[in-house]
Order: C-alpha cells, then structure tokens, then sequence
C-alpha cells in the first residue's frame, strides 16, 4: 500500500496521475494524463520531472510542460494557458515514467543494510520550487529471495513494498534488456488493437520489444497488424522462432502474407517452416499474388457454409469474437469442400437477409447468385468499382473454374489506397 500520511500538494505519484482529466483556466477539459517525462543529467541529484504526455481529442498525444500545470489534486489536473497541440515526440536525453521506469529491475542500497533486487512499482515526484518538479521518491516491491524477475510475460506480483529515496536505487538510467511489462499492460483488455499499437509504437524501441513479447499470441497478432512495417519486421525478428510462427498463425493470412512478403525468400522460407502446414499453404498461395490485385489483397479465411447449412448456423458463424465486421456481413455459400480454394461457389447471403428468414431455413435457399466473383489477377481500381457499385463491404474472389478462393474487405483496400504512412499520422489534424 502506498503511504497514507503524503500531501498530494507536495507529492504525487506518477501511476496514480496516468489517466486523470486535464483541465485549463476554465475548466474546460483538455485531456487525459498518459504519462510523465523525467529527465536524469549529471548536474542534478535527482531527475527532474519536466511535464505530462497528454492525450488529446482524436487521440492525439501533446507535451505539457509542468511549468503550466497550476494543480494536481482531486483527481485533476489544471493547466494555466494554451496547450501545444503538436504532437509529442520524445528528445534523447528524456524518459518516461510509465513506460520506461514502471517495471523495471533495480538494486536498492539502503544506509547501513544490505542491498536488494526490486522492481519499480511507480515514481514520486515532489515541488521542489515554484512549479518545478523533481524525482524523490521510489516504490518498489521486493524481489523474494530465490525468486528471479519474469522474463516479458506478465505474472503475478509478490514481495514486501518499500518507498525509498531516489538516491538510493541503481538501474534507473539507460535500458534493461529483460524489463518486465507489468504495470504497463495491466489494462489493455479493453484497448482496441489499433491504439495498443499505437501506444506500443511510440515507445522506445528496446521498451517496444519488450513490451510486445509480453502480449499474447492472439493480442501480439492484433497489434501487429496495425503496425507499420518497418516496426512489425523489428519485432517478429525479435521474437524467437516457434513463438514468432504461432504469432504469425494468429494473423489473418492476408496481414501475414504481406508482413513476409517485406522478408527475403529465405526469411520466408524459414518462418513458413515453422508454421502448421496448413496455414503455411495460405500465405504461401497469398504471396504469389501480385499486392495489387485481388489475389494479393484477400483473405483466405471468409465466412463460407455449404448450402445446407442453417440459417442459425450461419448466424452462429458470423457472431464469432474473431470475425472482423467487414466479413461478418457476409457468408460465403460453396459446395464441400469448404476450406479455400473450395468447391463450386454457389453465392452470397448478407446478414441482413439471415436476420429476416426463419433460423431452420438452409442458406441455400436464400442464396444471392447476381454478385459476380472477381478473379485474383483483378487490379484495385476493378475492386473499388465494384465495391461502390454494389455497396458492399466485401466481394468474393474465385478462379476460372468457379473455385472460392477468398474474399475482399473493404478495410484491406483502403489499407493499400491509403499513403504508405497513413499509420503514423493518423491523428494529424489538417485545417482547410
């Protein structure tokens, strides 16, 4: 437990202060506290705590000097003047609390003890003078004797705590190649993979690693899929083998396909190895699809039934947690087998259609023949046409002899229709 007797006017701790409203002069909010950046020189004793990472409307995320900040306490945090609302990117010399030092493996040297192995559990920070702020304290759990810091997956949290001077703790400066990832993970459940990328991206790149080792398969895939490239090759490469092929098994085969296809053949080769042979034979097919046509943008792995399969089957089918609401709208009809590249492809159900036909009805019966399948040589341009034409969210793909080879969301085509860095910018506001 944290110390009941301090004065959050003087002292506040850094992991209580994430998430806290920001508001200005007038009590209009601003946003929400996502970090604090400390800065460690050889001039000062203790690191100096020179503002708050905050994030923004459309999630963007801004600096805010602690020069500025005229309160911490109740919950909220007030801002005197205008916010700068470029977006924050961190200088060398700077840190950040929560996801650099929240973690973190240190030795604690105690006046006339014997030192001992800990791991940060979160920072103080005090006012020292008029507005500014300083590093004081240190709250760390006690490694237990014997017991060795996980290794990037997250575990359960043991030992005595202790609130010590910052003086006294060893390892907060540089980069610890085994950090732990705890306290930074500890509430991403309910973050949409899209903005857990995001907040894994803007890290430092040997927290990035580590902080992506310790996710889950499943959750590794998602984040990985809405990454950039160039930090989606650095972090399969940091992963050992086996663990990178299950990774890669838990991607959609088309985001797998086009994550190896940035890899030299050999590099490919190996990964594939490794994977079950079954879903090695997607990507392998995927990837000797030209990426601008249909082949190279569709997934292997649509909603397909054959056509005396129940309306409530389908139902069930398309409510899956792991089917994405581009392919959900839609169910493939195929005679067996049902694994692409299928039988013949009979048509497509819509959803919508599902909701209204009673759930013993075969999907057969109610089977839309008039979508014509595109073939996987079809250029973006032919796709896009299509997709507005008919208003739909995907379009099936299927060779000459009528075989359903996947399918085509409209997310994968805005994906390549947008710039190559629409990732990294998408929160940049532009003013007419």
């Amino acid at each position: 437990m944290y110390p009941a007797n301090v004065s959050q006017s003087t002292r506040v701790f850094v992991a209580r202060m994430a998430g806290l409203a920001v508001f200005d002069p007038l009590g209009d909010q601003v946003g929400v506290v996502r970090d604090v950046i400390v800065t460690f020189t050889s001039t000062r004793r203790r690191p100096l705590a020179v503002g708050l990472v905050v994030e923004v409307a459309g999630r963007r995320r801004v600096f805010v000097p602690l020069t500025r900040v005229t309160s911490i306490d109740a919950g909220q945090v007030i801002t005197t003047g205008l916010v700068n609302m470029r977006r924050f990117e961190q200088r060398p010399t700077e840190v950040r609390v929560v996801a650099e030092l929240l973690d973190r493996s240190v030795t604690v040297q105690e006046i006339d003890e014997e030192a001992y192995s800990a791991t940060v559990e979160d920072v103080a920070i005090e006012r020292v003078r008029t507005r500014e702020w300083s590093v004081e304290k240190i709250f760390v759990r006690k490694t237990p004797p014997g017991e060795k810091a996980s290794r990037f997956r997250i575990t359960r949290r043991r030992g005595e705590t202790a609130l010590v001077d910052v003086d006294r703790v060893i390892g907060l400066r540089g980069h610890e190649p085994d950090q732990r990832a705890d306290l930074l993970l500890d509430d991403v459940d309910h973050m949409k993979a899209a903005d857990l990328a995001e907040m894994i991206r803007d890290l430092p790149p040997h927290r990035r690693i580590h902080v992506s080792r310790a996710l889950t398969d499943e959750k590794l895939a998602d984040v990985l899929e809405e990454l950039p490239e160039e930090e989606q090759i650095q972090i399969l490469a940091s992963l050992e083998g086996e663990r990178a092929a299950d990774v890669l098994e838990e991607m959609q085969p088309d985001d797998a396909a086009d994550l190896l296809s940035e890899l030299t053949p050999e590099a490919q080769e190996r990964y594939l190895r490794m994977m079950e042979p079954d879903e090695a034979e997607d990507i392998r097919r995927l990837l000797t699809y030209d990426e601008d046509t249909a082949g190279g943008l569709m997934t292997t792995e649509p909603v397909i039934l054959p056509p005396e399969a129940t309306i409530a089957e389908a139902l069930a089918s398309v409510r899956r947690t792991e089917i994405s609401p581009a392919l959900a709208a839609m169910v493939y009809v195929c005679r067996a087998p049902t694994e692409t590249p299928t039988g013949k492809f009979l048509g497509i159900v819509h959803i919508q259609r599902l909701l209204r036909e009673p759930p013993h009805e075969s999907v057969g019966s109610v089977v839309d023949k008039d979508v014509e399948p595109l073939a996987p040589t079809d250029p973006v341009g032919t796709i896009t046409r299509e997709l507005a034409t008919y208003n739909l969210v995907s379009l099936p793909v299927a060779d000459e002899d009528g075989h359903l080879l996947g399918a085509v969301t409209v997310d994968d085509v805005l994906d390549h229709l947008l710039p190559e860095d629409w990732r990294e910018n998408r929160h940049e506001v532009t003013h007419g």
